[in-house]
């Protein structure tokens, strides 16, 4: 049984916020001023979400290069192996590449709280706009 609230082609039907809200005529409302609001807080959380997707790219990329990194110097250090003195190259690049390892997971974790960062900025700033939009609102006129 199909439902009276979703069009037959599946699609979400479009609402014209404007017409709804002028249906119910309340006095003092600034119905363009609502839309605004709204038509902003998208934008917002839009960006806020092209701002995650895009740090979340830049982690992954950032941690398969690391990966290829560590993947060719433990084939260097493999292939340094034999020898005489192939145990102390082995000793000091166990030792190089835990450091590495440390800049490494300090490297991805100061760039996931970048975009951490980046993102919460864009829906705080929104959200201080709304607060002050809201004290504006319940000023008495």
């Amino acid at each position: 049984m199909e439902s009276n609230n979703q069009p037959a082609d599946g699609t979400t039907p479009s609402v014209d916020l404007k017409a709804l809200l002028e249906k119910f005529q309340l006095p003092g409302l600034d119905i363009a001023g609502l839309i605004e609001w709204q038509r902003k807080d998208m934008e917002a959380l839009t960006e806020a979400n092209r701002l995650a997707h895009a740090g979340v790219t830049a982690l992954v990329e950032r941690r398969n290069e690391i990966l290829q990194e560590t993947l060719a110097q433990w084939q260097a250090a493999i292939k340094d192996a034999t020898g005489a003195d192939g145990l102390a190259r082995q000793a000091e690049a166990a030792k190089a590449g835990v450091e590495k390892a440390l800049a490494n997971f300090s490297e991805l974790s100061e760039l996931e709280a970048q975009a951490r960062n980046n993102t919460w900025k864009v829906v705080q700033d929104r959200l201080l706009e709304n607060l002050g939009n809201l004290q504006k609102l319940l000023q008495p006129k």
